[in-house]
């Protein structure tokens, strides 16, 4: 295969994110080196490249990952750094040597580190010293502005999902056994345990869907540092029974686990764009409950393709899930209109077609 443009990307190794985007253009013809300040938890993308930087902590331990990225640059002569996440990445890719730079900041690298010099310092220096920067929320677009940077110079490129892996099909019942559902109505939340997610609030609208809907079961896929005082909240609540913290589940199995599920909830007090997980349950067609926080306004058109709720209202959330619950026409038509809206706007490949044709014009590559 031709290689089309000779790309390194700095990008934590631990992230769904990272690994689906340099996957897919390494699949597209392009020559990767992958280079990570975390050890990678998936496995390895054919022609990639992957390196894990460790230089310990400290102003001694970032000039050490500093002088290994450099050594790698100089070995791989990529086109252009691309640097996912303005944080401590910013420094390996201002200072790699590479002319050409790409910066897509993520969220908390710019929304929370404005506040901190040091941190701002350098966001602030790669996002005015990129020559390209994507970022995948208009809200985000607004933040990366903050740091003096013209909005013409930024552009939105979703994260997208795979709108064919993550698409309609009979539930499972060994998904439904093993998870111990049975028959019931059962409602999946995919927030982790992070204060961010307000579980909370999810966990205090169960009892008033059981008031309605004694068998429902509520599935919550997520691990965090909330996993001890979310289950002991469900003990205090009563709905120990009918909740199930299940963990983890693999990305293989959530289209499965999804389309055997009747109804998602995200009661998430912040999201950049649209949650990556709200995505893939709308592709699945399974009707969403969701807080109206972030931009889920902007994908969310409350009762047409979706329900949007107020953050932290429970009566609220509940409402919405008993009136899905008790209506499954209403699930299908919701459902149906969902899937259409990550088809047109959200689909990963359509954005990461935009995205090979802005890595072209960068480096001046038909």
């Amino acid at each position: 295969m031709e290689i089309k443009i000779k790309l390194c990307i700095i990008a934590g190794a631990d992230s769904i994110h990272s690994y689906k985007w340099i996957k897919y253009f390494a699949e597209a013809g392009y020559k990767i080196t992958w280079i990570s300040l975390t050890p990678t938890t998936f496995d390895p993308i054919p022609g990639v490249s992957f390196f894990h930087i460790d230089g310990g902590a400290g102003i001694w331990g970032m000039l050490k990952a500093v002088l290994q990225t450099r050594r790698i640059v100089a070995n791989s002569q990529p086109d252009l750094v691309h640097v996912h996440y303005v944080g401590a990445n910013a420094i390996l890719g201002l200072y790699s040597g590479v002319k050409t730079i790409v910066a897509t900041p993520w969220g908390s690298d710019v929304i929370l580190n404005k506040h901190v010099f040091f941190k701002r310092f350098f966001a602030a220096r790669i996002l005015r010293r990129a020559d390209l920067i994507s970022c995948d929320a208009w809200h985000m677009r607004n933040e990366v502005m903050q740091f003096g940077v013209s909005a013409e110079r930024i552009n939105i490129i979703n994260f997208g999902i795979d709108s064919q892996r993550f698409s309609p099909r009979m539930a499972s019942s060994e998904i439904r056994k093993q998870y111990d559902l049975g028959a019931a109505p059962a409602v999946i939340s995919l927030r982790n345990f992070e204060p961010v997610y307000d579980i909370p609030t999810l966990l205090h609208a169960v009892p008033l869907v059981l008031k309605k809907h004694p068998l429902t079961r509520f599935m919550l896929v997520g691990r965090g540092s909330l996993d001890a005082e979310l289950k002991a909240l469900a003990q205090s609540l009563g709905i120990a029974d009918a909740v199930r913290f299940v963990g983890f589940v693999p990305n293989v199995q959530l289209p499965d686990t999804l389309c055997s599920l009747d109804v998602y909830v995200s009661s998430s007090l912040s999201d950049a764009g649209i949650a990556a997980s709200t995505a893939e349950a709308m592709a699945c067609e399974l009707p969403v409950v969701v807080t109206d926080s972030g931009e889920n306004n902007r994908w969310i058109e409350d009762g047409k393709n979706g329900y949007l709720v107020p953050v932290k209202q429970p009566e609220a959330m509940a409402e919405k899930i008993c009136l899905l619950l008790s209506n499954s026409a209403l699930r299908s038509q919701l459902g149906a209109a969902g899937r259409h809206t990550i088809q047109e706007r959200n689909d990963f490949n359509a954005e990461m077609a935009k995205m090979d044709l802005l890595y072209q014009g960068v480096v001046g590559k038909p």
